[in-house]
């Protein structure tokens, strides 16, 4: 009887250990469903999120292009207005070269020649272009660039433009070309 009694109590608490080895089984297949759900969840949300990603460079990529077509249209046209805005000037200097083969006079070459280069002047001046006056001012590393220095004949001369080597320019308030200048020392 001590025996059966025995058997009983050890039946009873293989059968606890089996109840709590099932909740914990039953705890833990929740648990794995649970997992599996997350799983499946961030594999949607990573298809989705590339998908936005291979669509987002597809956009980016006909962006591109479109911009780059667009900057050589606007290149081109630019160009094309500059040059259809020399043409009249080009065919001033047809008809100075004409002239002075024709003429023995100087007077008629000066004032062809002035006339040619008064229009193509106002032409870039409405473009933007302005000339940088540089003899008398102050050495500016800004628009001038130094070709030489020369004993100042004054001493309010010192560190001034002197004399201009070649012309600047600046466009729409760039510096296009430094002007090339003698300074006083």
């Amino acid at each position: 009887m001590a025996e059966k009694k025995k058997k009983d109590i050890n039946e009873k608490a293989d059968e606890k250990k089996i109840a709590a080895l099932e909740a914990r089984l039953e705890g833990m297949n929740e648990q794995l469903d649970e997992a599996k759900s997350a799983t499946e969840e961030a594999e949607k949300k990573a298809e989705a999120a590339k998908a936005d990603y291979l669509r987002l460079m597809a956009e980016f990529d006909t962006f591109r292009r479109r911009t780059a077509e667009e900057k050589l249209a606007l290149v081109s046209s630019a160009s094309a207005d500059t040059i259809k805005g020399l043409l009249p000037i080009l065919d001033d200097c047809e008809i100075a070269l004409a002239n002075l083969e024709k003429s023995t006079d100087s007077d008629a070459a000066k004032e062809g020649t002035q006339m040619i280069f008064n229009k193509l002047i106002n032409y870039l001046k409405g473009k933007g272009l302005e000339r940088i006056e540089a003899v008398g001012a102050d050495f500016d590393t800004e628009q001038h660039e130094a070709v030489t220095t020369f004993p100042a004949p004054s001493e309010e001369q010192k560190g001034k433009v002197i004399d201009v080597v070649q012309t600047g320019y600046t466009l729409g308030g760039k510096v296009l070309r430094y002007a090339k200048v003698v300074v006083g020392a």
